[in-house]
């Protein structure tokens, strides 16, 4: 069964739709916004992976020739390798999707953002968050706090909520911002001398702009989401951990002191291997 919700954002429609295409990933979504789409996919192992304490997530951001109507032709005939713009907007999807799923979770799991039509707006990867997020939203997977993006810039003192190309070029302001519906969890900003509170504001626009989305996600969630996963929080004996606080809180609060990242990542391995030592 097909689900659809829809949002106005900055005069063009936000559409995200799943149960069409994609049937067998854990979750997918066909996200639209204006002329761009956007195809999500998300897929996780049923076994988590052994040895590891750390959450094997991948996310790849793909576009094509063919999502802006071209072909590869002259002597490369094949596409190229992944552009700057497609590994940087895969780290920023990361970013904001990482620290948000539960502890304890170490299955392989599979984030794959497709561009499929794109535009002159230059919004796909915003749209890919949103897309992204959506997906592992309604998925089985144990993702339960979704996130949306929105792209902020600044012409004549006025701010503008995902301006197109041609307007990002006069900017003065370049702002990414990905969140929930409660916190920001990712800023990206590149800035011609702006204040403080020039910048605070563009944020809590930009955030107010991420509710009315998140919003949504959790309505196409209620309509179309999987029961979740369960995980099996690992028990750590109270009293341990509060012995190994007790060792180690000083001496990383003072290494996370020292300026010079070299010497701060020395002293905080000199604290590891003294908890280790007094282990054995």
């Amino acid at each position: 069964m097909v689900h659809t919700v829809e949002i106005e954002v900055a005069g063009r429609t936000l559409r995200l739709e799943t149960g069409r295409v994609a049937r067998q990933a854990d979750g997918s979504i066909w996200a639209s916004y204006g002329d761009t789409v956007v195809l999500a996919t998300v897929v996780a192992s049923q076994v988590a992976k052994a040895g590891i304490d750390f959450l094997p997530l991948t996310v790849d951001y793909q576009e094509k020739s063919f999502a802006a109507g071209k072909i590869p032709g002259g002597y490369f005939k094949r596409e190229a390798r992944p552009s700057e713009k497609a590994v940087l907007t895969s780290r920023q999807i990361d970013r904001g999707l990482r620290p948000l799923f539960p502890e304890g979770y170490y299955f392989e799991t599979q984030v794959i953002a497709s561009v499929l039509s794109a535009d002159q707006t230059g919004s796909s990867d915003i749209l890919a968050i949103i897309a992204s997020s959506a997906a592992l939203t309604i998925s089985n997977i144990p993702f339960d706090n979704p996130i949306a993006g929105v792209r902020i810039g600044r012409l004549d003192g006025k701010f503008i909520v995902n301006p197109d190309l041609e307007t990002v070029a006069k900017s003065e302001l370049q702002l990414v911002v990905a969140g929930t519906a409660d916190a920001v969890m990712m800023v990206e900003a590149g800035a011609n001398e702006l204040s403080e509170a020039i910048m605070l504001e563009a944020i809590e626009l930009a955030h107010a702009e991420i509710k009315k989305i998140v919003a949504k996600i959790r309505e196409l969630q209620a309509a179309a989401g999987k029961p979740k996963r369960k995980v099996a929080k690992e028990q750590i004996d109270s009293a341990l951990a509060a012995q190994v606080k007790a060792l180690v809180a000083q001496g990383i609060r003072e290494a996370i002191m020292i300026p010079n990242k070299a010497a701060r990542q020395e002293r905080l391995d000199e604290v590891k291997d003294g908890v280790r030592k007094f282990g054995t």
